[in-house]
């Protein structure tokens, strides 16, 4: 079909080519809200510092008393990017976002990583955090939040919850 066949199948069927997407806004999340979310999934990806420009892995994790909970192997970037002296700063983020309806949330975090090495600590972590590939991951890295962001994306008529903060217009959220 050409653009004029097109045109004129659209003028005479009422459909638009683009139809205005629908209207939503965004919802700032409080920390246990976002935190809850987080630990709603069990999947994300960890930010962290790769000759000092960024580096992102997808991995599965658990929340331990707040924490983040990753599993690595020794050789992986992300565990070679940790300082063994001192806390590493991470970011890490999850969603759960349907591209289709426009709807969902996601949640960033930012804290300090560093392996798990108490003995007892790791044996209970590593009955608990399964990893999803087929290969040792023989590392637990905890990331304690120092902060938390997390944003709904919820339809532009949906009244928020009264313990949410006023939804944020779309510059705000950057």
């Amino acid at each position: 079909m050409n653009d004029e066949a097109i045109g004129h199948h659209l003028t005479n069927t009422g459909h638009d080519a683009n139809p205005a997407p629908p209207r939503r806004r965004l919802v700032e999340l409080d920390t246990a809200e976002a935190l809850a979310l987080l630990a709603s999934i069990d999947y994300g990806r960890i930010v962290f510092t790769l000759h000092a420009l960024p580096a992102i892995r997808p991995v599965n994790h658990l929340i331990d008393a707040g924490d983040i909970v990753i599993r690595t192997r020794l050789s992986a970037k992300v565990t070679t990017a940790l300082d063994p002296l001192t806390d590493t700063v991470v970011a890490y983020e999850a969603d759960q976002l349907d591209p289709r309806q426009r709807l969902g949330w996601s949640v960033v975090v930012t804290g300090y990583a560093r392996p798990v090495t108490t003995p007892a600590e790791i044996t209970r972590l590593e009955k608990a955090l399964t990893p999803w590939v087929d290969m040792t991951m023989d590392r637990i890295i905890r990331i304690h939040p120092q902060i938390i962001t997390g944003f709904r994306l919820v339809e532009a008529t949906q009244t928020p919850p009264p313990s949410h903060s006023p939804p944020l217009q779309a510059k705000d959220a950057l």
